[in-house]
């Protein structure tokens, strides 16, 4: 099973990622961010961020999740590349782990810098035993 692919938007990149349970998903969906950043292969996992949120719905939750990863690397140049989410879907409260490392110029490949998540495309389907999330990052 693949993890995540990219497709192409205007000035921004669009993201599918795929699980075999919602969570794993969320979880995909936060590595291919990272991925359009750096080689997430070369980012260890050796310290971990927590993130606590609630949202009104999948959408906002993922939105949510996002973006506050993306505020661990702009106040910390924190790199991710794995990822732990449970979601509450009755209260609509996600917990979520991330680990990876600062970035380090002489270790991580410089892409393109993520700088903000969107509702752009955004939508979290069940296709068969799948789950399909598509979205957009801003660039």
């Amino acid at each position: 099973m693949k993890k995540f692919e990219f497709f192409d938007n205007t000035a921004d990149v669009g993201i599918k990622a795929y699980g075999r349970t919602l969570e794993e998903a969320f979880e995909n969906s936060a590595l291919a961010v990272f991925e359009v950043m750096t080689d997430t292969s070369k980012v260890d996992p050796v310290e971990e961020r927590k993130v606590t949120i609630d949202g009104i719905d999948l959408e906002n939750l993922l939105y949510r999740w996002i973006e506050a990863l993306l505020v661990y690397y702009d106040s910390e140049l924190m790199l991710f590349s794995k990822f732990k989410v449970k979601i509450d879907q009755d209260n609509m409260r996600l917990e979520g782990e991330a680990w990876g490392e600062k970035f380090n110029e002489e270790k991580h490949e410089r892409r393109t810098l993520v700088k903000a998540m969107t509702y752009s495309l955004m939508s979290i389907n069940k296709v068969g035993d799948m789950y399909e999330i598509t979205f957009v990052v801003d660039i």
